[in-house]
């Protein structure tokens, strides 16, 4: 059983509305930049683009509509490991076998958000076409530092730090054992869960292998792994500049994305655009209150520079912890619009690797951009795995 000093408590969304009143003020006076004429996405965010968004931020979206959809999802907090944590916890609905629990852990630059839309999908798979059996107790936290989580007042954490706060929060919500998935940071979370806590983990899904970390003689690695190092060294090379930033110098970008909406929205939405599987147009895969529900969550926790203080700590991580094998059952969703998609021979090098998929469509936001695609996938994948929790 859980300590009484750690039990969570419920948590409820609420935003003064002086907030949102200095918010629409900062918008409507930002002083825009001048831009090359015809430069659209070439030089980093559209400046067209962003404009738009920025005048409907300012009189068109209603964040307290917002806030409310977010709301109906049971929201709770937590102290564990000294911090507060913030979660979401959905429990299975009318479950029809064992029920497995989940953690699902989002990445940069998003938060529990990332997975509002598969949550209902796994809890109550019997509602939307598929097999009750299915069902999870979906526990989705917020990383500190980003969203309505505590953010470290000290040294920013990484993510075997975060993954043993998730055992430790899985332990306070009355779970042994549970399967772990998440995407981008949350992949490296979710592989420290498996190798640092095996014993509880029962699997784990991930939709990426991370960039590809390899001490070893190159002979030895596949002509497609080869040429996977290549192109990740190629996309690093013409899309990595936010991550050395971030890498190195966090704190310097962080006075101007935690002072101006509009800078924070132009870091955020070249990367929703960037990352999708949306052909260029990022409201093919996002709408503008979908898009701006995101960015005004790191507004109002203004937590963006915490967030990007987690990229310093993992770059601190030894080269020694990165080359661990994951000996869990290991599953990957690589969908075909996400960036610097590994190959087959890298997951069996890097992981036990009991299933690998490459879903059609869907891209670095897969469980926002394809929820029913997403939870297939997770459906499937843990599928052989529930009797280890009954």
């Amino acid at each position: 059983m859980a300590d009484v000093a750690s039990r969570p408590e419920p948590f409820t969304l609420r935003t003064a509305p002086a907030a949102l009143d200095d918010l629409r003020a900062r918008l409507r006076g930002t002083r825009w930049p001048d831009a090359p004429e015809d430069a659209g996405w070439a030089y980093g965010t559209d400046l067209g683009y962003l404009r738009e968004l920025v005048a409907y931020w300012a009189d068109g979206f209603d964040w307290p509509a917002q806030e409310a959809a977010l709301a109906r999802l049971p929201h709770f907090r937590a102290p564990v490991g000294g911090l507060g944590i913030h979660f979401v916890h959905a429990r299975a609905v009318a479950p029809a076998g064992p029920v497995l629990p989940l953690v699902l852990t989002h990445g940069w630059p998003d938060s529990f958000w990332r997975y509002t839309k598969v949550i209902p999908l796994l809890t109550d798979p019997g509602a939307h076409g598929a097999d009750p059996a299915d069902a999870f107790d979906v526990v989705v936290p917020d990383i500190p530092g980003f969203g309505y989580s505590d953010r470290p007042a000290g040294a920013p954490l990484d993510s075997i730090a975060v993954a043993g706060l998730w055992a430790e929060l899985m332990s306070v919500l009355g779970y042994g054992r549970f399967g772990a998935a998440g995407g981008d940071l949350g992949s490296h979370v979710s592989r420290y869960l498996a190798l640092d806590h095996p014993d509880r983990v029962v699997a784990v899904h991930r939709m990426d292998g991370g960039l590809p970390v390899f001490g070893g003689d190159p002979a030895d690695l596949t002509p497609e792994e080869r040429a996977w190092m290549e192109e990740a060294a190629a996309w690093g090379r013409s899309e990595g500049a936010y991550a050395a930033i971030q890498r190195t110098k966090p704190q310097t970008a962080a006075v101007g994305l935690n002072d101006s909406p509009a800078g924070l929205a132009a870091w955020i939405v070249e990367k929703l655009r960037a990352w999708s599987d949306c052909g260029g147009d990022v409201e093919r895969c996002f709408t503008k209150d979908e898009i701006l529900t995101n960015v005004t969550l790191y507004w109002l926790t203004e937590t963006i520079g915490s967030s990007t203080r987690m990229y310093r700590a993992n770059a601190a991580i030894p080269p020694a912890q990165l080359a661990r094998r994951v000996e869990v059952p290991s599953g990957f969703s690589v969908f075909a619009g996400d960036m610097v998609r590994p190959p087959r021979a890298w997951l069996e090098r890097t992981t036990h690797l009991t299933r690998a998929t490459e879903p059609p469509r869907g891209g670095h936001f897969a469980p926002f951009e394809q929820p029913e695609l997403y939870a297939r996938e997770l459906r499937e994948f843990f599928r052989p795995y529930r009797d280890a929790v009954a």
